[in-house]
């Protein structure tokens, strides 16, 4: 039987890859102006990032135990294979919520065809490790090939970013309010990366030029057979810098661009990065 990839919205992939390999969706929420909504459902990026260039502070919140209940029951009770890989535990409570739900479901059915992997990966580090799986479920892999691969994929997938305005990341709690202000008035801008599902600051630098070229030096030490993997760029809004990037990887490594999947960051994960937010994303050795 074939099975389901379940990723959440944290993925940032676009609707069209859930459309061609059959992936299933659970949405974490964003609360913007006193309203809650959906991710990638009923609100777009777009709207998150022109609310947070006006002032606005989005919240989110992760995905419910009752959310998960639903999904988990209607596939269980079919006894279809079902393999959600999640946003990082270390950035959100939604894989907690959805290991409850799997303990209750397999106290009753111990054998139900159903598995659950903390990714440790977000936005489209994260989408490129369920893309890969859903390739694989649409191929006829088994259940366990697919989850050993996909544990695989998880633990060598790089995440190297940077943000354009660090008040964002302050208001998350990932830099001192000194540190913010201090780097909005020397235009330093922090390279981050993650690291066993935390993010982790790499180096501060000066210029958003200087940054890009530091992205792919990064790259070029961590990096493995790039010319043969699926490469991902997510940005806040800022498509031009995105491409730029790409054309720098395609220029230095010989990557095709074909090879390069180019994404917005998401409404969950941009209401805590920002605008501006140009992330890249590759195995590592």
């Amino acid at each position: 039987m074939t099975v389901t990839i379940l990723a959440d919205s944290a993925c940032d992939l676009s609707e069209h890859y859930y459309n061609e390999y059959n992936i299933e969706m659970i949405p974490l929420t964003v609360h913007l102006e006193s309203k809650d909504y959906q991710d990638s459902i009923d609100i777009s990026s777009k709207t998150i990032y022109d609310a947070m260039r006006k002032g606005e502070a989005p919240k989110t919140s992760q995905a419910s135990a009752n959310q998960f209940k639903d999904i988990f029951t209607s596939y269980t009770e079919a006894g279809k294979p079902l393999l959600y890989i999640a946003f990082s535990s270390e950035l959100s409570g939604t894989c907690q919520a959805a290991k409850m739900v799997e303990q209750e479901i397999k106290e009753t059915d111990p054998e139900a065809p159903l598995h659950i992997i903390d990714s440790k990966c977000a936005s489209l580090g994260l989408g490129l490790v369920v893309l890969e799986a859903a390739k694989m479920a649409q191929k006829g892999f088994s259940f366990q090939d697919i989850i050993e691969q996909t544990e695989k994929n998880t633990a060598k997938m790089e995440h190297i970013f940077t943000v354009d305005n660090l008040e964002y990341l302050y208001r998350g709690g990932r830099v001192s309010k000194t540190a913010a202000f201090v780097g909005g008035l020397l235009n330093i801008k922090p390279l981050l990366h993650v690291d066993e599902g935390k993010l982790i600051p790499l180096e501060k630098i000066r210029g958003t030029k200087k940054v890009l070229k530091r992205m792919v030096d990064v790259m070029d030490k961590r990096g493995s057979n790039l010319q043969k993997q699926i490469i991902g760029i997510s940005h806040g809004d800022d498509l031009p810098r995105a491409r730029e990037l790409s054309k720098m990887i395609q220029d230095r490594f010989g990557v095709k661009e074909e090879n390069i999947i180019i994404e917005m960051v998401g409404s969950v994960i941009g209401a805590h990065s920002g605008p501006g937010t140009l992330a890249l994303f590759f195995h590592n050795t």
